[in-house]
């Protein structure tokens, strides 16, 4: 692929069409994605890229967006020195503790900890 394609250690690309539609089951788009990976055709077929691609979105949606939401991080104005990666690391350790004891509500859970600040000990195992 190098030959063809100008990016380093390229091994496929691939093409994933996708059709979205809103919760309601009506059509909202259509949608065309190319991918580049330097995963060869023995490592990753084309079921593979589809499930690394799926997996992506699983992070995004499981991590990302609770973050954005949750944690109105984009909201936040701690921008300098180490505050804004010291508080992105404190926001994913709260998630991950949350994770680790099967939340399945992250706003739900920060609320009752924010009323019971006790049972914030609990996920730390104090």
């Amino acid at each position: 692929m190098n030959d063809y394609v100008s990016f380093p250690h390229t091994a496929q690309v691939c093409r994933i069409e996708r059709i979205v539609y809103n919760l309601q089951g009506e059509l909202k788009r259509e949608e065309v994605v190319l991918g580049i990976t330097s995963l060869s055709k023995e490592r990753a077929d084309a079921k593979r890229l589809l499930s690394l691609s799926r997996g992506h979105w699983s992070i995004e949606n499981r991590l990302h967006w609770v973050r954005d939401v949750t944690f109105n991080e984009d909201r936040s104005q701690v921008r300098t020195q180490a505050g804004p990666r010291v508080m992105a690391t404190l926001r994913n350790l709260v998630i991950s503790l949350f994770r680790l004891h099967n939340v399945k509500n992250i706003a739900q859970a920060l609320r009752t900890c924010s009323r019971r600040p006790e049972n914030a000990l609990q996920y730390v195992g104090l």
